[in-house]
């Protein structure tokens, strides 16, 4: 059977980095092509979702979005019909990463990257790669690993923090709205904005769901979504198609709110 040549992404913001893991792979693995090379999350988004690679070498920090992000919008937006890519995070030494990484399916290496270490990783990568079963199950081990390592007041049920917003000021003109947060249907992000929608209106406030999340009660505010945080009280059913995709229905609204892969499993028992 001929052996198909597997394609890989460099998403690395370091000239000098990304320079030497490309002539690495080059010598220890001359049969893997480098489809695309980038310096930034965003950018990686855009050329994994153009090239679908097999294999991601992902920098845990880089500009515009982080490796985990990068990860997540991916995992998100993946097509249903491509195997979903095998990552490889490229990290300085943090040993919350390391443990994480190690007790999961994916690999990593650290900087700076030495050949032994990146031809153990080629290794297992070449034979999960030739493991069909793996391969099916990669997007499934992938969304796991994140729920994983999100912090802890992404999810419902942690104990929220002592200093729980109770009221949202938000500039309208010339005035200030006072918004009461139990009335927030939900918050949507906007490029450097958030939207707080309510019954009534919907507000811009200068911030990033990120600021946000931890001064909200995490009981009660649910992120389902990269650039959605809903408030559960006000979800009147989540309805699954016969693709799997979930969509929440709010109460007395005919608005429709996705909830991305990422997040589904907190709907499996509804």
């Amino acid at each position: 059977m001929m052996n198909v040549p597997k394609r890989a992404l460099i998403a690395e913001d370091e000239p000098v980095l990304s320079l030497t893991l490309q002539h690495m792979l080059r010598r220890l693995w001359p049969e893997l092509e480098l489809c695309a090379v980038v310096e930034n999350g965003v950018a990686a988004i855009d050329a994994a979702l153009n090239t679908t690679p097999d294999i991601l070498f992902l920098d845990i920090k880089m500009p515009g979005k982080s490796g985990l992000e990068v990860a997540q919008e991916l995992a998100e937006e993946w097509p249903e019909d491509r195997p979903f890519p095998l990552i490889v995070y490229v990290t300085a030494y943090d040993e919350f990463a390391v443990e994480a990484f190690e007790h999961s399916a994916s690999d990593y290496v650290l900087k700076p990257v030495t050949e032994e270490r990146l031809h153990k990783t080629i290794q297992r990568l070449q034979a999960r790669l030739g493991n069909q079963l793996q391969r099916a199950g990669e997007l499934d081990r992938v969304l796991a690993q994140l729920r994983q390592l999100m912090p802890g007041h992404l999810l419902p049920g942690v104990p929220a923090s002592p200093e729980k917003l109770r009221m949202i000021r938000a500039a309208v003109g010339n005035h200030i709205r006072m918004i009461q947060v139990d009335d927030v249907l939900y918050f949507e992000a906007t490029d450097k904005y958030v939207n707080v929608v309510t019954r009534e209106h919907s507000s811009l406030i200068r911030s990033s769901l990120r600021d946000l999340l931890p001064q909200l009660d995490s009981d009660i505010f649910w992120q389902v979504h990269r650039s959605t945080v809903v408030n559960i009280r006000q979800v009147h059913l989540a309805h699954k198609d016969d693709n799997g995709k979930i969509t929440l229905k709010l109460r007395d609204s005919d608005e429709r709110l996705t909830v991305s892969r990422v997040y589904a499993h907190l709907f499996k028992q509804m």
